[in-house]
């Protein structure tokens, strides 16, 4: 049987807020661990029939790099609900979403320029 293992690091400043976060993984490319300035990790808990959840971002992750970073998730939802499920209104649903705030994300990058 073939094992692949994901590991996640995080160094905490004093007050206990991430100041670095690191990953690895058997299956990514390249030896060693990667800086990253944010994990989204997501945990389906059968018993209970509810989603664990646990969202860490560094000290240095810009807001508007977070906003992407969150769209981007969604999209990978929306594409691994039609992969998983084959439910195309969801799947498409969540796309319309993506596009929306994709849009209203470029609206407050014109106003940031503007200023």
């Amino acid at each position: 049987m073939k094992e692949s293992e994901i590991k996640l690091r995080v160094v905490l400043d004093d007050e206990n807020i991430p100041e670095k976060i690191y990953w690895d993984a058997t299956e990514k490319e390249g030896d060693g661990e990667e800086e990253t300035k944010s994990v989204s990790l997501n945990i389906w808990d059968h018993n209970t029939q509810n989603t664990l959840r646990i969202d860490l971002w560094n000290k240095e992750m810009p807001t508007d790099e977070m906003k992407r970073f969150y769209v981007d998730c969604l999209g990978g939802l929306a594409q691994s609900i039609l992969n998983s499920t084959g439910d195309e209104f969801m799947s498409t649903a969540m796309n319309r979403l993506c596009d929306k705030l994709v849009k209203h994300l470029e609206e407050e990058a014109k106003k940031g320029s503007q200023v």
